[in-house]
């Protein structure tokens, strides 16, 4: 129901845009004007012409700052978001590294002894306190990733 209303209102809104001014003399010889001629006077439509509108400077020169204004904080707006972008893709690979750094440490604690491979190919154990210096080494590495 209320989209027949608006319908019809938006086909009658061009004849109430399009109202005129009448001018008419009345009895006593007084000029008057109104939107609807009258109906007991002769009237004649009168084209009315709009002033133009007046351009303020200060208007104008608010604009243009209030336009800079909003481009600047646009600019602040899309580095701020820039920056945070590359803050949470570092933050990301740093977690992951993390993971990752953990896991090796885990699969570390399996091992008993770690060894080297010599120019030949051949595995030689080292001793048990480089096995240590190597975890303390990794754990080192680990606090470091991880911050803990």
């Amino acid at each position: 129901m209320t989209a027949v209303r608006i319908a019809l209102i938006l086909c009658f809104f061009p004849l109430i845009a399009h109202a005129g001014v009448y001018k008419w003399v009345d009895a006593n010889g007084q000029v008057h004007f109104g939107d609807r001629p009258p109906s007991k006077a002769s009237s004649r439509e009168v084209k009315i012409n709009a002033a133009p509108p007046q351009r303020d400077p200060t208007a104008q020169q608010r604009h243009q700052k209030m336009t800079e204004f909003l481009n600047e904080q646009q600019l602040e707006r899309e580095e701020r978001q820039a920056v945070e972008q590359r803050e949470r893709r570092e933050a990301q690979k740093q977690a992951e590294l993390c993971r990752k750094y953990q896991a090796r440490l885990k699969h570390m604690a399996s091992i008993s002894t770690f060894y080297n491979l010599n120019e030949k190919g051949e595995r030689v154990f080292v001793s048990e306190s480089e096995n240590e210096a190597i975890r303390q080494r990794y754990r080192q590495k680990v606090s470091e990733a991880c911050g803990s």
